[in-house]
């Protein structure tokens, strides 16, 4: 389940995108200004960014731009009433990988976010697949050498944070910032809970050679 950062000052059109995301399955952090929109990107991480052009204590330019600035590589799709070629441009030079005029279908907001998460490996008709295991992140099924697997919304989220990044070691902690909603609070305890439940359901009792691995004093990882 990726984890979706919508920066937004209209409460109402706020609220629909997010409730839209959430059926769509993603993680939603929601804010409505300029200010904690970049607070939130300098303390947690995203794998992606809804960001409103017009916004109350930084615009969405000035946000995007000292984004990159900062090193910051998360996908962005900017929202704005405005429809100039020039105003696109803007957004785009910006650091912004799309922009979506409003008012807009939620459908096509869908379509965007799913074009700006795709990786170049690994995801492919929007099914991630490594080893055995696949992946549908929309229709939230995940399947082991074709058998369909019953996880629970967190088991779910997590193996697919895995899956977008195999064979590379996650801390606890970094973990917590890119699963876990930023304002939870989790701990390691939670997470070696989560992870326990999920091994469980994933390695069929092959303690020996487990697909999450424990990379001892360092973190966890998948084995691809």
């Amino acid at each position: 389940m990726a984890k979706i950062l919508v920066v937004e000052d209209d409460v109402d059109l706020a609220a629909m995108v997010v409730d839209w995301l959430k059926f769509e399955h993603y993680s939603v952090e929601l804010v409505y200004s300029g200010t904690e929109g970049l607070d939130r990107l300098q303390s947690s991480e995203y794998d992606a960014i809804i960001l409103d052009w017009e916004l109350p204590g930084l615009t969405g330019i000035e946000i995007c731009q000292q984004f990159r600035a900062e090193g910051g590589i998360t996908p962005v799709v900017m929202l704005t009433g405005k429809d100039l070629v020039s105003d696109k441009l803007t957004g785009l030079d910006a650091g912004a990988d799309d922009y979506l005029t409003k008012p807009f279908n939620m459908k096509e907001l869908s379509a965007r976010l799913r074009a700006v998460l795709r990786r170049p490996a690994g995801l492919l008709d929007n099914v991630l697949k490594v080893g055995q295991l696949e992946l549908e992140p929309t229709k939230y099924l995940v399947r082991k050498a074709g058998v369909e697997l019953q996880l629970l919304p967190k088991e779910f989220s997590l193996l697919e944070f895995f899956m977008r990044h195999p064979n590379q070691v996650f801390s606890a902690d970094a973990l917590i910032q890119r699963v876990w909603m930023s304002d939870s609070e989790a701990t390691g305890d939670a997470i070696r809970t989560c992870l326990k439940r999920l091994r469980k359901k994933l390695d069929d009792n092959d303690d020996a050679n487990p697909i999450i691995q424990t990379v001892h004093g360092v973190g966890y990882r998948l084995r691809a």
